[in-house]
Order: structure tokens, then sequence, then C-alpha cells
């Protein structure tokens, strides 16, 4: 369906995406299209994944740092250019700003992973730690540029920021011209304002969808509203897309053109994000899976022909990837963990573990709890971490432990 403002749409066209095309040609890479045969069978079309974790920086925010720079006078080039971001703009606006000979200034919060700061100063921007979340950290941005002179490059706000973004959506229609369906994550909207201001001149019969991750859904609200509208506290693992507020100029032009926006929750965004890992061999960080967590969750109502999941980062701190591996693992019915009490004498964990080898579960880990009050005299908790193969393996665990006597309290 689409969603209708009285507003008029701001003035971002297909020939500001050309122009920018034109202006990114040597700068950023056009990233390449990869197939999955698993979501191409699930939905009954052909899938593709447009591989912006691919991009220099690690994800699609060059192109549109880039076009946004680049269209300063001289006296504002002069003056330097000021951002706020916990990661993949921070790095855009570094590396942009080196390649085009402009001072850069990326504040990001105190507890931004120390990787993607690390790539933010390799890529020339003096990187300032300011503030616990993005809000704190943003205003001092603010702060600074007034106080300096310095421009502020917002993240997707500014119609330069939208139309670099836009240019994935001429690539997408040059590499699968038989694109039926494209699925974006959405945060602020830069990335998928842009694309539909490409596709929709271009091909308006190719349906656009925006994907975000339910606990951080400003869209639908601010949709159904009518203009934007703020969510407190929005709670993500995706980082890239855990916006609060839609921006004012893409909000306009999400509204116009996008067909629909669509919610994932977390289960399916860590699912996607092991897809991605197992199947086709791509890092991609939380954000950049949530289109593949729509196919995943409805891939029912992808089957009308062609369909490209724009991935669009892969910035990933390590420990967080370990963290949501083990989550999708999960989510998957493939790491089960178990509380259950035997009795506390020689042998008795060695019954239970004979009882999981006959059902071929891979035992990860096992601790003992001896000093609950609430257990018996003669008991004792253990607490298992299992490998399985998925949600039938899971259930038959379960049905043979229950068989040999075994009560599950918990998991």
């Amino acid at each position: 369906m689409s969603y209708r403002v009285p507003q008029p749409v701001p003035q971002v066209i297909l020939d500001d995406v050309r122009g920018a095309q034109k202006m990114l040609s040597g700068v950023s890479r056009v990233t390449p299209m990869e197939g999955s045969r698993h979501l191409s069978a699930l939905t009954g079309s052909p899938v593709r994944f447009k591989c912006e974790n691919l991009q220099r920086t690690g994800s699609f925010k060059l192109r549109g740092a880039y076009v946004r720079i680049a269209g300063l006078r001289p006296e504002q080039r002069a003056a330097g250019v000021v951002a706020a971001s916990a990661g993949n703009h921070a790095q855009g606006v570094a590396l942009a700003s080196s390649l085009l000979g402009v001072r850069s200034t990326v504040f990001m919060p105190v507890g931004a992973p120390l990787p993607k700061v690390a790539a933010t100063q390799e890529y020339g921007a003096e990187v300032r730690l300011h503030g616990q979340v993005v809000d704190e950290t943003l205003a001092a941005a603010q702060e600074y540029a007034d106080r300096t002179g310095a421009v502020f490059i917002h993240p997707f706000d500014h119609r330069d920021i939208i139309a670099g973004q836009g240019t994935v959506g001429l690539e997408i229609l040059e590499q699968c011209p038989e694109v039926r369906t494209i699925l974006v994550g959405v945060g602020g909207g830069g990335l998928a304002a842009g694309i539909a201001v490409a596709v929709k001149a271009l091909r308006p019969d190719v349906r656009v969808v925006g994907v975000q991750a339910a606990g951080a859904a400003a869209y639908p609200p601010s949709l159904k509203a009518g203009h934007p509208v703020s969510v407190d506290n929005p709670v993500t693992m995706a980082d890239g897309i855990k916006v609060g507020r839609p921006g004012d100029v893409p909000f306009h032009i999400i509204a116009e053109l996008l067909d629909e926006v669509r919610t994932v929750s977390e289960d399916a965004l860590s699912s996607a994000l092991l897809l991605c890992l197992e199947r086709a061999k791509l890092v991609v960080e939380p954000a950049g899976c949530s289109p593949v967590a729509a196919l995943l969750s409805e891939p029912e109502l992808y089957g009308g022909g062609p369909v490209v999941a724009v991935l669009s980062g892969g910035n990933i701190d390590p420990l967080l990837l370990q963290r949501i591996l083990r989550h999708g693992m999960a989510a998957a019915g493939r790491y089960l963990s178990l509380r259950l009490r035997v009795a506390d004498r020689p042998g008795a964990l060695a019954g239970l573990l004979g009882v999981l080898s006959t059902v071929d579960a891979n035992v990860l880990d096992v601790s003992h709890v001896r000093t609950d009050p609430r257990l018996g005299l003669t008991e004792v908790e253990v607490e298992l971490h299992l490998e399985t193969k998925g949600p039938e393996h899971c259930t038959e665990v379960a049905r043979s432990l229950h068989g040999a006597g075994y009560t599950v309290i918990g998991g």
C-alpha cells in the first residue's frame, strides 16, 4: 500500500541520483550481487543480495557522505565537517573527508566498539568520545558545529545524502533489471528514500519494502500519523537502524514512494545473520540483515518475482557477533539450554550425559549448583548447554529426558 501525506515531497529527483552516481565514479564500489538458493527455495522466487557490506568502509554510508561533502562551498570545506555516529556514518564521513581533503571531526559514544573507533581514526577523522547514547553524542557534535563553524553532516536528513544513497537503487536496476521487489532496512530513512526515488522514477512497477526492527520501529506510527513521530527508548541489536525518529526529508519521500514498511523480531534478525554467515559466507551486521529477516519471517509475501535484499553493512564488533551467533543458534533450535535436578550421588551426572548421547546432543557446557535453598538435601541442579540440530531435535532431547525420569525445570 502507499502512504500519502498532504505535505509536498522534498525535491530529490532522479537527476539528483544520476548526478551523484557520476560524482561517485571511482570513489564508491559497484558492489556485487549474490544469489541465495536457500531463500529462493523458501520464497519461490529468485532472491539476490545487494552486498553493500562489501562497500568501502563496510557500508553504503560512504555514498551519501561523499556527495554531501563534495557539494560544500570552498569556504565550508575550509571550516571542516563534523558528524556524530556509533559506527558506519562515522567511517563514511571520515573516508569521504580524507578523499576530498577536508578536515573531519567525528563524535562517537563513549561505549562505541573499539574496532569502529579505530577504523574511523584510520580513515583520517579526529575522534572525540562523548555521551553514553547517540542523542548525547549528536548534541555534542551540533554544539561543536555551532561553536567552530564546521559543517554538520547529518547521517540521513539531507537531500544530498539521500541522492548519494539512491545510487544503490540505480545499481540494482542495472544488475537485476527483472527485479520485482526490493527489501531495504530503514532507520532514519536515507537509504530507503534514495532507493525509492531512483527505482520508482524508472520502474514504478517495482515494489520497494522497508524493514525495521520491531523494538525501534518509528516509521509505522509516523506513517499512520502523517508526520514523524518519536519512539521512546528504541531497543534492538540492530544499532544501524536504531533510530528513534524518522528524518524529515526522507520521511516525506518514504510516505509518498515506499509500498510498505514491515517489522522484524530480534530472533529473526539473529537467524538472518546466522544464515548470511553460514549459507552466503557473508559477514553482515544486524541492521544489514533486516531484509533477510523479513524474508525468513514471511517468505510467502515475496513470491511474485525476483527479490533483491539490500545488505546495507557489515561492520560488527566481534564480541557482539559472538553473542548474536549464539542467540541465532538458539532461535534456530540449534542451541538448547536446560536446567534440571538430579540425585547428588556418584554416577548421576554420567547417567544424564548417557541419555543425551543416545539422542546425539552435543554437550557444550555443564555446571552444578548445590547451594540453592530450594534444593533438597540429596539434590543437585545441573545446567546444560547443548548443540542441537534444529527444533525437532530439541523436542527429541526433551522427550528422551522425560522418558528417563528427568524433570526439566527451566532453560
